[in-house]
């Protein structure tokens, strides 16, 4: 039988522009979806509805996704109402970090994985740094055996010719070499940075460089704003970013922003949280971030947190634990850009100028300072506010994506993994000290959901390394 939905009249589209900052809504009441199957929702027509003079009208079905995504309301309320009618002394026990769990998971990953995994075979990189990360965001520290096994095989994985493989012998390739490096500067110990043969690195990274300004993923592979990222992020923190890796960047990355605001892979493509992250962080880094509107930006970003209360990575799409990261750390990043922001509002900047001109490209006389860009950025202090809600943010990632046995997971339902836990915590981070002025203050107890032992430790936005691991990394590249 086929469902469909009541006829109703069609509401208003609202206006999406972004003008002004808004300050973070109150906090959200539990969702009021109720379970397709719920006796208190009338049953749908079952063939169609009926007009005023009695003729049939076709009534308009319900795709895939609005199912799931009722679905997934119908979970995530059912979860809220058991903490709305908590007692608050139960509420802080059912806000816990469950640290210990969270630990053991991700411990024993990186101790041994089973048969099931060899389908990750070619991001085994991608599996140390997420594990790695995730146990430095606890504030926990690997046995020192673990680590040098780390180090030995991350240098398997290095190719003689520069960038890091999935696997020692593999193709080298900027996503796991962006995973790899990540991984080291984590371990941070003299033998894991000076493992990184960065004269090999640099020249792999030139051999990616594309005509366009962009950068491709591997020898052959496809140019996107995710090898961007990967190769700016890595060539700034192993300070060797240079105005010849830097040129036409700038201009690739502003051609890949959509008319909603939000930042696509490619040029003409659909905006994505995962791109825009990495577009906007990669454009921090090269000191071009003039160069996108960033207030179309932080719309299209501020409107994807949804009634869950975490993120959907596009429009009309499923929340995912995932995007606590990816959506809430472009909006961290613009909470330190607001002079700029303000300037493209004033001058209505998004209208004046077209997508792939040269203004705004970095000089060869900024391209010594490079190296500082990162540094200095996360030095600033936020210039307002959070620009979503926080403490709903956390709200999700502890009621909805923690498992209890360890690990985080994308939504009610799902299965726990490395990938979730790795960016539901780098989320949680960032959303406990969104609202901090300083760089270097302690969230008050108010802007940490749950006990004040839920609070992780402080990462740096533009790499998600954390931010003690990195100042040692800058250190000691900066003095190569």
């Amino acid at each position: 039988m086929v469902r469909r939905l009541s006829l109703r009249s069609p509401r208003p589209q609202r206006a999406r522009r972004l003008k002004q900052a808004r300050p973070p809504p109150s906090p959200p009441p539990p969702p009021t979806a109720a379970p397709m199957d719920s006796p208190s929702q009338p049953p749908p027509p079952a063939e169609g509805g009926s007009s005023a003079d009695g003729e049939a009208v076709e009534l308009p079905r319900l795709t895939v996704t609005q199912v799931e995504q009722m679905k997934v309301e119908a979970k995530v309320a059912e979860i809220y109402r058991v903490l709305f009618s908590n007692a608050p002394n139960a509420n802080s026990l059912m806000l816990e970090l469950w640290r210990e769990q969270h630990t053991e998971y991700l411990t024993r990953g990186l101790k041994h994985l089973g048969p099931s995994f060899h389908v990750l075979d070619a991001n085994r990189p991608w599996l140390c740094y997420w594990m790695i990360h995730a146990l430095a965001l606890l504030d926990e520290i690997p046995d020192e055996d673990v680590e040098n096994d780390i180090v030995d095989f991350l240098s398997r994985c290095q190719d003689k010719d520069g960038g890091y493989g999935g696997g020692p012998g593999q193709l080298p390739h900027l996503a796991t070499t962006y995973a790899a490096v990540n991984a080291l500067v984590t371990i941070g110990s003299e033998r894991a940075l000076s493992s990184i043969n960065r004269e090999n690195l640099y020249k792999f990274m030139l051999q990616m460089k594309d005509t366009s300004g962009a950068f491709r993923m591997h020898d052959g592979g496809e140019i996107d704003v995710r090898a961007c990222y990967t190769a700016i992020s890595v060539a700034s923190l192993v300070n060797i970013l240079d105005c010849e890796l830097a040129k036409g960047v700038g201009n690739f990355i502003r051609r890949c922003q959509t008319y909603e605001g939000g930042i696509a892979g490619e040029p003409y493509a659909e905006a994505h949280g995962g791109y825009t992250f990495c577009g906007l962080a990669a454009m921090i880094l090269l000191h071009e971030a003039d160069k996108l509107d960033l207030p179309s930006l932080i719309e299209w970003v501020a409107f994807r947190q949804g009634v869950e209360c975490g993120f959907q990575g596009r429009t009309n799409k499923l929340v995912d634990g995932c995007y606590s990261f990816w959506q809430a750390a472009p909006l961290v990043l613009t909470q330190k850009l607001m002079t700029i922001v303000d300037e493209q509002l004033k001058s209505s900047y998004s209208s004046k100028r077209l997508p792939g001109d040269d203004a705004g490209a970095s000089s060869s006389t900024e391209a010594v300072q490079y190296a500082k860009f990162g540094f200095e950025f996360i030095m600033k202090s936020n210039q307002m506010g959070p620009l979503f809600h926080s403490i709903a943010l956390q709200q999700y990632i502890l009621l909805c994506a923690q498992v209890l046995d360890g690990g985080l997971r994308d939504k009610p339902g799902k299965n726990r993994d490395h990938y979730h836990s790795c960016y539901c915590l780098s989320g949680l981070s960032v959303s406990q000290y969104s609202a901090m002025v300083d760089s270097d203050a302690c969230p008050l107890p108010q802007h940490v959901l749950g006990p004040y032992s839920n609070l992780l430790e402080p990462i740096h936005p533009l790499y998600n390394v954390v931010l003690d691991k990195y100042h040692t990394a800058y250190e000691f590249f900066s003095s190569q």
